[in-house]
């Protein structure tokens, strides 16, 4: 039974539809909800890459749009478009860069808010099975750890090595997840390096298995690495998704937005009691330094750089053999216009 916003008003009351029922009222206000059930593919979402996914679903953001989301969690970014691509999944939290990648193949895909605007991604080298590292090359051959091959940890890694002279080739990746498995993966010796993200890779400097050799959890070192900004975590869909669900669109732009902004006004502390302990790892004190060493990185307000989407093509292109840019038309792979308008109705926090 549908029950129209004058029967609801005369039911509980102006005052108590508010906080009865917030969702209605809110999707109510960016127009009627054509998707409000859909499901988000996302991978590694204890990642802190991922936090404003899970803040925007933990402190009920979604639901305050109308929204009734599920999300399903992959071992990498890669597996997360595979299954939005496959129909599995409506919308993809991963890398900005995908989008590029998928226009290259004729599909369309459009970012239209950021979680990250650097990438976050580490790259550290085993002081156990590399305990003389020096420079890239001493790489050659040996197994590096990204959180699935494909994914967004797999580009740095070889894009790190390509502009040291060493071609992604001389060595072998090894998807080892984003969570207590990519850890095992370097105490173990199942792999020489790793390219992951936090918590992992504050929980193995702590154990100090790694050495650092590149790190993109700051806007210097990101501009440094990829030569400008380079968005990162996103939401992005098909470009037919968006445009047969504008206001389904706008309403997860809110939520997104509005965790964006929460993540920035509150202190770690806050944030590690909201998660589940499994994000923790074992040590809470760990994870909020990782918080903080993370903070710059996380996007204040769902907004993309304007010289972002340029300098993540030419990240990609720098690290897909034989790609053609020219093929790539920028604009039809993100945009600003519902994170503007998501501003614009939660200017604070």
């Amino acid at each position: 039974m549908v029950i129209s916003r004058r029967e609801l008003l005369k039911t509980v009351g102006a005052a108590g539809v508010m906080g009865a029922l917030p969702g209605l009222v809110r999707a109510q206000g960016v127009g009627k909800l054509e998707k409000p059930s859909l499901t988000i593919a996302v991978g590694g979402q204890a990642l802190i890459y991922y936090l404003p996914l899970s803040v925007a679903h933990l402190k009920g953001y979604f639901k305050d749009e109308g929204l009734n989301v599920t999300i399903a969690d992959f071992a990498g970014g890669s597996k997360a478009l595979q299954a939005v691509v496959g129909g599995s999944a409506d919308v993809v939290s991963g890398a900005f860069e995908h989008t590029i990648s998928l226009q290259s193949k004729g599909q369309f895909y459009r970012c239209f808010v950021l979680q990250g605007r650097a990438p976050m991604i580490v790259l550290g080298v085993s002081k156990k099975t590399v305990p003389g590292y020096k420079t890239p090359a001493d790489l050659k051959g040996k197994k590096v750890g990204v959180t699935a091959p494909g994914s967004s940890t797999n580009m740095m890694v070889s894009f790190f090595l390509d502009k040291h002279g060493v071609k992604p080739t001389d060595v072998s990746y090894v998807g080892v997840g984003a969570g207590a498995g990519a850890v095992t993966a370097i105490r173990s010796g199942q792999v020489d390096a790793i390219s992951n993200l936090d918590p992992v890779i504050s929980t193995l400097v702590k154990d100090d298995a790694i050495q650092i050799i590149a790190d993109t959890r700051t806007l210097k070192d990101s501009r440094e690495i990829f030569g400008g900004d380079m968005p990162a975590g996103c939401l992005y869909a098909s470009q037919s998704f968006i445009d047969a669900n504008p206001n389904t669109t706008q309403a997860l732009t809110n939520a997104i937005v509005r965790a964006d902004k929460w993540i920035q006004s509150v202190p770690a502390s806050d944030i590690a009691k909201l998660v589940p302990t499994s994000y923790l790892l074992g040590d809470t004190a760990l994870y909020e330094l990782a918080l903080k060493g993370n903070h710059e990185a996380l996007s204040p307000d769902g907004m993309v750089p304007e010289d972002g989407p340029q300098t993540a093509l030419n990240a990609l292109a720098a690290y897909v053999p034989h790609f053609d840019r020219t093929k790539i038309d920028l604009s039809r792979i993100w945009t600003n216009q519902f994170a503007m308008k998501a501003n614009q109705t939660y200017p604070h926090a």
